[in-house]
C-alpha cells in the first residue's frame, strides 16, 4: 500500500492564466452651456395680507354676503356698513358752519369798503402802514378767511369720517377671517377680518448663499426674474405644478440654517380652472425648481459619476485614468465641471470594486447606456 500511494501520478497544470480587461459602460461628454436646475424648497405667504379694522366707531347694519371666510371680493366691493346717521348730522352742522363763516366774510368786506371810504373822506396821508391796517379793519378780515378754512377742514373730515362708514376691499382679496356681523358694535382698531391678495403670493425659498450667483433676478425695465417650477409633492397629483419667477433677494440670512432667502412670485394662485395648476395655500411647504444663469464651456456629468474626493474615472486608450474634477457648482442631478474633463471624454458609469489607475478597461457594447 506504501508503494502504491508513494508512486502514483500527480496531475500538471499547462499553460498560464491570461489578465483580462475589466468590462464597464461608458458616457462620452461634452463641453458646451447648460442652464442648471437648483432646487429648494419653501413656505408659502402671501404678498398682500391685511388686518381690516374701522377708522370710525358704530354699530354694523350691513354686512356683504362674500365678507365670509373662503369667499372672494372684488377691489371697493362694500363689505361691511357702520351706520352712517350721526356723521351725517355732522357733516351737516360742519357744512352749516362754512356757511355762516362765509356770510361773516361777505359782511366783513362791506365794513371793509365803508373803513376805505371814510378814510378817503378824512384824507390823512401821514398814518403808518400798520395803522392804516388797522383802519382797515384787516386783522379783522385775517380772523374771518381763518375762520372759514378751519370750518373747510371740519366739513372735510366730517365728509372723510362719513365715507369710512362704508368698509370697503382695498384689493382684489380672499377672506381668511371675519371677525364681526350685523349689529356688532365696532371701534377704531377692532380686528374685523383678514384680508390676502389674489393677484400674486410669495414663496418664501432657502438656497446656499454659494448660489446666489446663478439666479437672474428683476433689473431694469426687466419685472420677472428666472422661471421657478413649484410642486407639492404631499398634498397635489403627481405631474401637478405651478410656475413663478424670482422676484427679490432678501438682505439677510435665515437665523438657523443661515442659508439664503430669495422670493418667488406666483400669479393667480387661487381658482385656476386648470386641475394640473392646483391653489397655493398659506404656509404650506414646496418645492422649488429655480432655471439659473447659463453655465458656459464646462462639462455636465450626472452625479452618481462623481466619485470620491470629486474625481471621475476616465477610460483612456484602454486604461482607466482618475481625474481630479472642479465644478463651477452642482444642482441636484448635474455637476458642471470646469477642469479635469475634456470634450469627448469617455467617463466611467459602471462601479467598480478594484480601482486603480492604469487598469485595463473595455467597453462593455452589450448593454450600452446613454448619459
Amino acid at each position: 500500500m506504501f508503494l502504491i500511494f508513494s508512486t502514483e501520478p500527480t496531475a500538471k497544470s499547462e499553460g498560464s492564466v491570461k489578465q483580462s480587461a475589466m468590462l464597464v459602460n461608458l458616457t462620452t461628454v461634452e463641453k458646451n452651456e447648460y442652464i442648471p436646475l437648483i432646487e429648494a424648497t419653501g413656505t408659502v405667504r402671501p404678498l398682500e395680507d391685511v388686518i381690516i379694522s374701522p377708522l370710525v366707531s358704530g354699530p354694523v347694519i350691513k354686512r356683504s354676503e362674500n365678507f365670509l371666510p373662503g369667499s372672494f371680493v372684488k377691489k371697493g366691493e362694500l363689505l361691511l356698513q357702520i351706520n352712517p346717521a350721526d356723521y351725517r348730522n355732522t357733516l351737516a352742522l360742519e357744512q352749516s358752519n362754512l356757511n355762516q363763516e362765509k356770510t361773516n366774510l361777505e359782511i366783513e368786506m362791506g365794513r371793509q369798503e365803508v373803513a376805505q371810504l371814510d378814510l378817503d373822506l378824512i384824507g390823512i396821508d401821514t398814518i403808518s402802514d400798520q395803522e392804516r391796517k388797522l383802519v382797515l379793519r384787516q386783522p379783522q378780515l385775517n380772523a374771518v378767511k381763518a375762520n372759514i378754512q378751519s370750518a373747510q377742514a371740519s366739513v372735510n373730515q366730517a365728509s372723510l369720517n362719513l365715507t369710512r362708514t362704508s368698509i370697503r376691499a382695498p384689493f382684489d382679496a380672499h377672506i381668511l377671517n371675519q371677525n364681526v356681523t350685523v349689529g356688532s358694535q365696532v371701534a377704531p382698531g377692532d380686528n374685523l377680518g383678514r384680508l390676502v391678495g389674489t393677484e400674486f403670493y410669495l414663496v418664501e425659498v432657502n438656497i446656499p448663499v454659494s448660489k446666489l450667483r446663478w439666479l437672474n433676478f428683476p433689473t431694469g425695465g426687466n419685472t420677472q426674474g428666472s422661471t421657478v417650477r413649484i410642486r407639492n409633492k404631499s398634498a397635489w397629483p403627481d405631474g401637478a405644478s405651478r410656475e413663478g419667477f424670482l422676484d427679490k433677494k432678501i438682505g439677510a440670512l435665515e437665523g438657523q440654517s443661515r442659508l439664503a432667502r430669495v422670493l418667488v412670485k406666483v400669479p393667480q394662485p387661487l381658482g385656476n380652472p386648470d386641475p394640473n395648476k392646483p391653489d397655493l395655500i398659506i404656509g404650506s411647504f414646496v418645492d422649488v425648481a429655480i432655471e439659473g444663469k447659463p453655465v458656459q464651456n464646462v462639462v455636465r456629468i450626472n452625479r452618481d459619476y462623481v466619485r470620491p474626493n470629486n474625481t471621475a474615472w476616465v477610460m483612456k486608450e484602454g486604461k482607466l485614468e482618475i481625474r481630479q474634477l472642479k465644478f463651477a457648482l452642482t444642482d441636484s442631478e448635474y455637476a458642471y465641471v470646469m477642469e479635469g474633463l475634456d470634450d469627448g471624454d469617455q467617463v466611467v458609469i459602471t462601479n467598480l470594486s478594484t480601482v486603480a489607475e492604469g487598469v485595463d478597461l473595455k467597453e462593455d457594447t452589450s448593454s450600452q447606456m446613454k448619459q
